[in-house]
C-alpha cells in the first residue's frame, strides 16, 4: 500500500473516531468520494490498525442504524422552510397561458 493511502486512511480513522461522522461527511471533509472512504475503512484499516478498524465499525453501524432519523429530520427541515416564489417564474406562466390560450382559439 502506498504512503499517502495508508496515511489517508490513518487519517480518516482518527477523524471518523473524534467526531463520529457519517461516510458521506468524512468524503466531503477529505475530498475524495464515499467509495474511497468505505474502502480505506472496511478493507485498508483492518490490515493497518485492526484494533481501530474494530472501534470504527460501532460507529459505522451505528450511523446505518440512525440514517433514517437523518433522512427524516433533513426531509421535514427542507419543507418546514418558506417557498419563496420567483415573480418571473409567474409572469413567464402566464405568458404561457395566453400563449396556449390564442392558439386554441
Amino acid at each position: 500500500m502506498q504512503d499517502y493511502i495508508q496515511e489517508r486512511v490513518l487519517e480518516i480513522s482518527q477523524y471518523i473516531l473524534d467526531t463520529k461522522a457519517t461516510v458521506r461527511q468524512v468524503a466531503k471533509n477529505f475530498g475524495v468520494s464515499k467509495s474511497t472512504v468505505h474502502k480505506d475503512i472496511t478493507e485498508r484499516l483492518p490490515l493497518i490498525k485492526p484494533d481501530r478498524a474494530k472501534d470504527i465499525k460501532k460507529i459505522l453501524n451505528q450511523n446505518k442504524a440512525e440514517r433514517h432519523i437523518r433522512g427524516g429530520e433533513a426531509t421535514r427541515k427542507k419543507y418546514s422552510q418558506p417557498h419563496e416564489i420567483d415573480e418571473s417564474e409567474i409572469d413567464q406562466e402566464k405568458e404561457l397561458i395566453k400563449e396556449n390560450s390564442s392558439i386554441s382559439n
